[in-house]
């Protein structure tokens, strides 16, 4: 046994990169919803960047190390204590075995994510290890950690972790502008498939998330939109970032749980780059859409990639 959980938290689940290859049969993607800081945080535990970490959501899990680790958390700002010592975020941290770590509530952003050097060692099922719980696969048993679970913890990775005490050097990882946890966050999206009547009125308001929100979806709440065809639709592909408008003229942004097909009409799609801002948006908090085109996203999604590629080459060098 390598990580005894002695408290779940409100919903922490085993994430990774996610699954590709069987949508045809119904599979989602699924995986971690802010996958830049998954990276990070792997990247900073001395993982590869899509292995499979503890996602934390509002809320966090109180753990038991078995063995001696170096970890990571990114993503949202949370309480991080081990043994009563503040853990920074955003930079390695080295604790021995036997120690107590505790998460507490998420400050900024709604979820945290938090990576052990070796990675989260749980079956690979349909090439991911992530956990399904619509589903029921994957994971830890295909559902959230409950108090008693007990995981493994891949080979250890990272040498010179301290014998009896914890320590984390005096660099860190910024999150750039990867993710923004201000009042209103600006999200840029593709035409969809559907326009709405009149088509500006995606983007002349904001709209505050709905507290039925989930990893499936960011449900919407603001003034009502119309589809410009209000026709009923077959259903037809969807994936996460996929902005959908039900007839009550709310919009659902998918994400990383969305569905493989869908019959609202399809509106905009959230790019790439811009869906980890959206995995960190609460209930209460508020976005605004604003238009892209395709040179757009390519352009942001290699910067984002860019970026992590140069994070990867500075941690490498500081652990020469």
């Amino acid at each position: 046994m390598s990580l005894a959980v002695l408290a779940p938290g409100l919903a922490t689940t085993v994430q990774d990169g996610g699954r590709r290859g069987f949508r045809a049969i119904g599979v989602g993607e699924g995986g971690a919803a802010d996958r830049y800081s998954l990276a990070v945080a792997n990247l900073l535990a001395g993982n590869a960047p899509d292995d499979a970490v503890l996602e934390i959501a509002l809320t966090g899990p109180t753990l038991r190390l078995g063995r001696a680790a170096t970890i990571a958390v990114c993503g949202a700002t949370i309480d991080a204590h081990v043994d009563g010592l503040r853990i920074p975020g955003w930079r390695p941290v080295a604790l021995p075995a036997g120690s107590v770590l505790a998460l507490g509530a998420c400050r900024r952003g709604a979820r945290a994510y938090l990576a052990f050097d070796g990675g989260i060692d749980v079956p690979v099922v349909l090439g991911g290890r992530g956990t399904d719980v619509r589903g029921g696969f994957g994971g830890f048993e295909g559902r959230a950690l409950q108090a008693g679970d007990r995981l493994e913890l891949g080979r250890a990775t990272v040498p010179d972790r301290p014998a009896t005490e914890p320590a984390f050097p005096g660099w860190w990882i910024g999150a750039d502008d990867d993710l923004d946890f201000g009042d209103v966050v600006v999200v840029r999206v593709l035409p969809g498939a559907d326009a709405t009547d009149p088509p500006v009125t995606l983007f002349d308001r904001d709209f505050t998330v709905d507290a039925a929100s989930n990893r499936q979806g960011l449900r919407l709440r603001g003034d009502a939109l119309r589809p410009a065809d209000p026709r009923e639709r077959v259903s037809e592909p969807v994936v996460p970032g996929t902005v959908q408008l039900p007839p009550g003229g709310q919009p659902i942004v998918l994400l990383a749980d969305a569905q493989t097909v869908g019959g609202y009409p399809r509106i905009a799609h959230v790019i790439a780059a811009d869906l980890p801002r959206l995995a960190q948006r609460r209930a209460g908090q508020r976005l605004r859409f604003a238009p892209a085109d395709p040179i757009d996203a390519a352009r942001a999604a290699a910067g984002q990639q860019a970026r992590l590629a140069r994070i990867a080459l500075a941690i490498a060098s500081r652990r020469r």
